[in-house]
């Protein structure tokens, strides 16, 4: 942890991955984040696999840094706390639907009147004005709607859905730096509440598009859109005579280097390949080309080659390559920092360092329902009010 946001106030009313990822950034920062669970708590919980402290990998690793306090919002006595919670606090985070946050009174035109300073984040699926505007969105549905579950029809594939939780993380980055700069305008003077809206299926699409734009920057046609490039057939890892590597060779002089090693002059003396926009519009050439030669080589040759070229290239890894890689364990990035008590022998720290700031050790994800009494007599709760709710089914 890192205490640079140190006293600010976070109310993370979220639940899964796109809205706790952003109160752990902010916990991760320094800022005091109390999360509001329902009194099953946040259904990441329970996600398979669980750790030894019964909770879920996916609730630990969103969810560091932050105090846990259980109310139900479905009683006077949940919506009482929470009213006493909005005005504690400065930035209040929600991923509901709009309907269903308005529904419990905590909309931002009823927060703001609680607290005329808040800063609002309504983490949404997909923006207002749209006729899409209040639909449910999980991450697959995004990855489809946003065109990136589309991407491999460009080249004649089926689509698919990225292998990860991409869209949740995406919009969550979106949403992160939304909170931000909201915080910095307060610091710099701005008065009154401050509503943000990070909409995920926005947030992916302007993700998705921005090389894809290409052409249609300038007025073409739909059918124009994307970057030819990414749909070259052999843009692909490619395949050596033992394994898999990423190589890019991407500037004039980079492929040039790799032709001459190879004896191809007459590629790289060619009238189209020392003009820039005619190389990059037969690209696919270029790779075809070097689909043909990889396979030629072991891995650990290409490695050695590409590195003595200054070629940009990678090992293809797979999930468990990246726990022993080299760099990673030399630059700290599984390391627990203080969540060992909880369990945890690896955390993915935050990439984003600071150095020359002293951290302090991270927090594990709570325990439900763990600060719900502190929590509640910090933003002045009677004791009357805090047995209503600890009291409540």
């Amino acid at each position: 942890m890192t205490p640079l946001l140190t006293g600010l106030r976070v109310l993370d009313l979220t639940s899964v991955i796109y809205g706790p990822l952003i109160g752990q950034i902010l916990g991760d920062l320094g800022a005091d984040v109390v999360k509001v669970e329902p009194p099953e708590g946040d259904i990441a919980r329970g996600v398979h696999p669980v750790g030894p402290a019964g909770i879920g990998a996916m609730y630990a690793n969103n969810n560091r840094n932050k105090r846990s306090v259980r109310l139900d919002l479905k009683t006077a006595a949940g919506r009482a706390a929470l009213a006493r919670l909005v005005p504690w606090c400065e930035v209040l985070v929600h991923n509901m639907r709009p309907e269903a946050i308005a529904r419990l009174g905590f909309d931002f035109a009823a927060c703001s009147a609680m607290n005329p300073r808040v800063i609002y984040l309504a983490a949404v699926g997909f923006g207002r004005g749209g006729p899409e505007a209040g639909r449910p969105a999980f991450d697959d549905v995004i990855q489809a709607a946003s065109g990136l579950a589309g991407l491999p029809l460009a080249r004649g594939d089926a689509p698919g859905y990225v292998n990860g939780v991409m869209a949740d993380k995406v919009a969550a980055l979106t949403a992160t730096y939304g909170v931000l700069a909201a915080v910095a305008a307060r610091a710099r003077g701005r008065d009154g509440p401050i509503e943000v809206e990070a909409a995920m299926f926005e947030s992916v699409a302007a993700f998705v598009l921005n090389e894809h734009l290409a052409a249609c920057s300038f007025g073409a046609p739909p059918e124009q859109v994307g970057y030819h490039r990414m749909f070259a057939p052999d843009r692909r890892p490619f395949r050596t005579a033992d394994g898999w590597i990423g190589a890019l060779p991407y500037t004039e002089a980079q492929w040039r280097r790799l032709l001459l090693h190879f004896g191809r002059a007459d590629i790289a003396d060619s009238g189209w390949f020392r003009d820039a926009t005619e190389r990059s519009r037969r690209v696919a050439e270029l790779y075809a080309w070097l689909a043909e030669v990889m396979p030629r080589h072991a891995t650990a040759e290409w490695l050695a080659l590409l590195g003595r070229l200054d070629i940009p290239h990678a090992r293809v890894n797979a999930l468990p390559d990246l726990l022993t890689d080299p760099h990673l364990a030399a630059v700290g990035f599984f390391d627990p920092n203080g969540l060992e008590a909880a369990g945890q022998a690896r955390a993915i720290r935050q990439p984003v360092l600071f150095p020359g700031l002293d951290a302090r050790p991270d927090r594990p994800a709570p325990a439900l329902g763990a600060d719900t009494e502190a929590v509640l007599r910090e933003a002045g709760c009677s004791p009357e009010e805090i047995a209503a709710v600890i009291g409540a089914p």
